[in-house]
């Protein structure tokens, strides 16, 4: 059985056993409080873990892009959420393919943008748009005006109103929980039904259900990360996502390069703290302090001649979602052991 150590650097491993445990443990709290998971997968982009997210009880997956979206139907998944404005004649004729192919879902916080889906719809098969609103994050989403927007959907062509979506800010649920109380009393007196309220992210997964939430879409949760372990989602112990690196010089007795920079680690500083560094040494407290193109640099605290030239160290990145997105395959391991390798199928599909 082939191991770790015959792998060329820098590349991704992925433990298997960890990615189960987050998995389950994931799909267990949803079941529990009665919510819906929907898991994201530009996380891991990997039409094999999204099925295996779905075996173990998920209602389908989340994409964040329309290439995504297309690459997860070509894999076999047939219930898509795209939570994102999809704009131009280009995409929306793609859209109108995909739809025709499986359960697809979209969003919209705009008369225009709903009015491009009812263009390109097919009338046979109803496109699903839930409306977007923001809850505080301060990215997309309306504000206020969410019964209009529904209203223009229900009475569009081929169009179906599918409920409300958000993403809340960080530690944000109590406050989306409040929007959405509103609203829903608003919907109530306009007469229309809100079939389903979609919301969430990684850093708030474990909170409790019962709210107006039907259903959660978390990412980050299959591999977590530093920025995990540092919102107290998650310990080192269930990041399963490292990228094994090799030392390639050590000029002086407190610092180590090795062969990944910022084309393999990315650059996202852990909650906008550059001091932080660019990742973790397993197994140790040493960060990667410093990242060009192609080196990583590890400053050690005192002089010592570990590790040397030649040695391998793993290192748990940032930010996963973004790392993923750099690399062509990962490795599947259990413990240091190869189990398979599979290419990143929607890496790069921005589109």
């Amino acid at each position: 059985m082939p191991t770790i150590a015959d792998l060329d650097t820098p590349t991704i491993l992925i433990d298997i056993d960890r990615v189960e445990a987050n998995l389950q443990r994931a799909q267990a709290h949803a079941d529990t409080e009665g919510y819906a998971l929907r898991p994201h997968t530009k996380t891991h982009k990997l039409p094999q873990f999204a099925k295996r997210q779905i075996e173990l009880g998920a209602k389908g997956i989340t994409v964040q892009k329309l290439g995504e979206a297309e690459v997860m139907a070509d894999g076999g998944i047939d219930d898509i959420f795209l939570p994102y404005n999809i704009v131009g004649e280009k995409k929306l004729s793609r859209l109108k393919a995909l739809n025709e192919r499986i359960t697809l879902a979209v969003t919209a916080d705009s008369p225009d943008t709903i009015s491009g889906y009812a263009r390109t719809s097919t009338t046979g098969k109803p496109l699903t748009v839930l409306v977007e609103c923001d809850t505080g994050a301060g990215r997309c989403g309306v504000q206020t005006q969410a019964q209009a927007l529904a209203r223009q959907i229900e009475i569009a062509p081929g169009l179906r109103f599918g409920g409300l979506m958000t993403y809340p800010p960080k530690h944000g649920v109590a406050e989306a929980n409040a929007w959405f109380e509103t609203a829903l009393e608003l919907f109530k007196q306009a007469g229309i039904t809100v079939p389903t309220i979609t919301a969430g992210n990684s850093p708030d997964m474990w909170a409790p259900g019962g709210g107006p939430v039907t259903e959660r879409r978390p990412g980050t949760y299959i591999y977590y990360d530093r920025m995990q372990v540092r919102d107290k989602v998650a310990s080192f112990d269930d990041c399963a996502l490292t990228v094994l690196a090799t030392v390639v010089s050590r000029p002086t007795a407190t610092r180590v390069v090795i062969d990944a920079g910022s084309k393999s680690l990315a650059y996202d500083p852990v909650a906008g703290d550059l001091s932080l560094g660019h990742g973790l040494v397993m197994g140790t407290e040493l960060v990667v302090k410093s990242l060009s193109e192609e080196h990583g640099v590890i400053e050690m605290p005192v002089a010592s001649d570990w590790p040397r030239v030649g040695e391998r160290l793993r290192i748990i990145p940032n930010h996963v979602c973004v790392v993923s997105n750099l690399f062509d395959t990962v490795t599947l391991i259990s413990g240091d052991e190869i189990r398979d390798s599979l290419p990143v199928a929607s890496r790069g599909r921005t589109d």
